[in-house]
């Protein structure tokens, strides 16, 4: 039975009005700095030493570097097609794969500092991928053709739609594309090759990643709300090489929006059809819908897929977040008026704002999303913080809603899935 969610208060107004949070009848943060109209409220001296006047006492809005800046207050008056924007996937080109031959990949994003990167990968039809051993975790979604996993905890055949995550320390082996197929990674510490004998014959890191993006002139998103703010870097120069989804409509339909049974168990807990997970929203408020897969307790991470058809109200990302649009066109801070559309891929580094985000068609706007702290919402800046929204909001709903999520760790998959069916 599903749980009726209910209104909850939170902020000036006394009410919550986020359809978000309507949706999946969430708890507030037990940590929020709710402030109710007339509520005496006090400044800690660091941020009241920091307000100018005008009510916009974050600590960070300050920085000299930009004062007298238009925009410096994570304002969405960037210059539209920034550096603060989109990446069109299907502009890139693909990059040969040497530690997996015959396969090749788009680069998307690398960090220097943890060593996470995401690429889409491309394997062609008969191939199969070499053991490996991932040195940190991995996620994945099948964006078109279809792979089998042969053996080990993963076993079974994936496609389009198909959203999977493996732990640290996995060896994966037996990766064979039975179609020609096409996917997003993201790699949390790249994966080491072995040969035949077990020895390592390969790696494949996010230093790898941007040594061949640099290479061929393949500007990476931003990670970092400084970097966010710089000049657009000089765009990929040399010929597109459109993801196989471009061809039709109905390959990014058998993505986002295939007509299967919805189910409350998984038939292997590390992954599940996208489109086979109930949609977690409130018919009052039916513009903002989710699907959650998996939620970490350990580092507070949530992956998701988002139907976003109203606008959501202002607020800022404490924590990084990545974004993966597979239906419909998405209105953007740095972005063109026609908004993306399928095959883009945002990062929102942590301390990133938004006024509002909404589409700007009339069909769905669906995407991912790796979600990788809390969201703090607002009426404005320099307004009351109205909520804060963590991973354990998104639990709840997975509770309510009868949805099961994806395990963390294996082999013990019983004893990590968070949220089993009720």
């Amino acid at each position: 039975q599903v749980r009726a969610p209910t209104p909850l208060p939170c902020g000036p107004t006394g009410m919550c009005t986020h359809p978000l949070l309507l949706a999946s009848g969430l708890l507030l943060h037990p940590l929020s700095p709710l402030r109710n109209a007339g509520t005496p409220t006090r400044q800690h001296p660091h941020i009241a030493a920091c307000d100018d006047g005008g009510g916009n006492t974050l600590a960070a809005h300050a920085l000299k570097k930009h004062a007298g800046v238009k925009g410096a207050e994570y304002n969405p008056e960037w210059e539209p097609d920034g550096i603060e924007g989109g990446v069109d996937t299907h502009a890139l080109p693909w990059i040969p794969l040497v530690t997996m031959p015959g396969c090749s990949f788009k680069p998307l994003r690398a960090s220097r500092e943890t060593g996470h990167f995401t690429i889409v990968v491309r394997q062609p039809k008969g191939m199969t991928q070499p053991r490996q051993v991932l040195l940190g975790a991995q996620d994945m979604f099948i964006l078109s053709g279809k792979l089998s996993y042969g053996a080990g905890p993963m076993k079974g055949e994936v496609g389009p739609g198909v959203w999977g995550y493996a732990p640290a320390g996995a060896a994966i082996e037996g990766v064979a594309a039975v179609e020609d197929t096409e996917y997003l990674a993201t790699y949390y510490g790249g994966a080491a090759f072995l040969d035949g004998k077990g020895a390592v014959s390969g790696l494949l890191t996010g230093v790898d990643v941007m040594a061949a993006a640099y290479k061929r002139g393949v500007p990476l998103v931003p990670l970092s709300l400084e970097d966010a703010m710089g000049e657009k870097p000089t765009p990929y120069a040399g010929s597109a090489e459109p993801l196989a989804c471009d061809d039709s409509q109905a390959a990014w339909d058998r993505v986002a929006k295939a007509e299967v049974p919805i189910v409350e168990k998984l038939t292997n807990p590390h992954w599940v059809d996208t489109n086979a997970l109930p949609w977690i929203c409130n018919p009052e408020a039916p513009d903002i819908a989710l699907k959650i897969m998996r939620i970490s307790s350990e580092t507070g991470t949530v992956s998701m897929i988002v139907r976003q058809n109203g606008q959501a109200p202002p607020h800022y990302h404490l924590g990084p977040a990545d974004f993966f649009v597979t239906h419909g066109r998405i209105g953007y801070r740095a972005g063109p008026a026609e908004g993306f559309g399928p095959g883009t891929y945002f990062w929102e580094p942590a301390g990133a704002r938004h006024e509002a985000t909404q589409r700007v068609t009339d069909e769905d706007l669906i995407y991912t999303s790796n979600v990788y702290g809390p969201i703090q919402f607002d009426s404005g800046i320099g307004t009351p913080v109205e909520l804060v929204q963590s991973w354990m909001q998104y639990l709840e709903a997975a509770k309510a809603f009868n949805s099961p999520l994806l395990a963390s760790t294996w082999p013990n998959d019983a004893t990590t899935l968070l949220a089993p069916a009720m």
